[in-house]
């Protein structure tokens, strides 16, 4: 059995739930990791390429703009649930795919920008939860997106809220 995480068969699908969106990064984009000590203006630059990407992600999806247009005035998703996948370029090697956060913040990000969320914050957006993903050429990040209805709580937190 694999730990590592199959984005063609994303764990964010409940029985109910439509099928996801699955947005495919570039492989190759740099991305930044909570533990390198990096010059504000670099990572500034990096997080705008990934923002940048993500966006042109979004718009080189001929479904997905229909759907946008669909839904204009508006966001697509009133709120949604953001599973990140850190594809590494190399496999063999340990990794903690939560250190990779800025990077998927960047990506969540450009998904605003592309008018699939109004803003990123908690009332709208459920994650980014991060998983490893199977290695790929270059390295990738792949974004799964799944629209939840006002009330669905799909990780049960109120399993734990007082």
């Amino acid at each position: 059995m694999s730990t590592l995480f199959d984005s063609e068969v994303p764990a964010a699908t409940t029985a109910a739930g439509p099928r996801p969106l699955v947005i495919e990064l570039p492989a190759g984009l740099e991305l930044i990791n909570s533990n390198q000590s990096q010059h504000p203006r670099r990572r500034a630059r990096i997080v705008k390429a990934i923002r940048n990407a993500t966006h042109e992600a979004v718009t080189e999806c001929p479904a997905l703009m229909k759907a946008l247009a669909a839904a204009k005035p508006g966001p697509l998703f009133q709120r949604a649930h953001v599973l990140g996948v850190l594809c590494p370029a190399t496999s063999g090697v340990r990794r903690d795919p939560a250190n990779w956060y800025p990077s998927f913040k960047g990506a969540v990000d450009g998904l605003v920008d592309a008018g699939l969320f109004d803003d990123d914050d908690h009332t709208r957006v459920l994650g980014p939860d991060m998983r490893l993903g199977e290695k790929r050429e270059g390295g990738q990040l792949v974004l799964v997106v799944r629209g939840l209805a006002p009330d669905e709580d799909p990780l049960g937190y109120r399993a734990v809220a007082r």
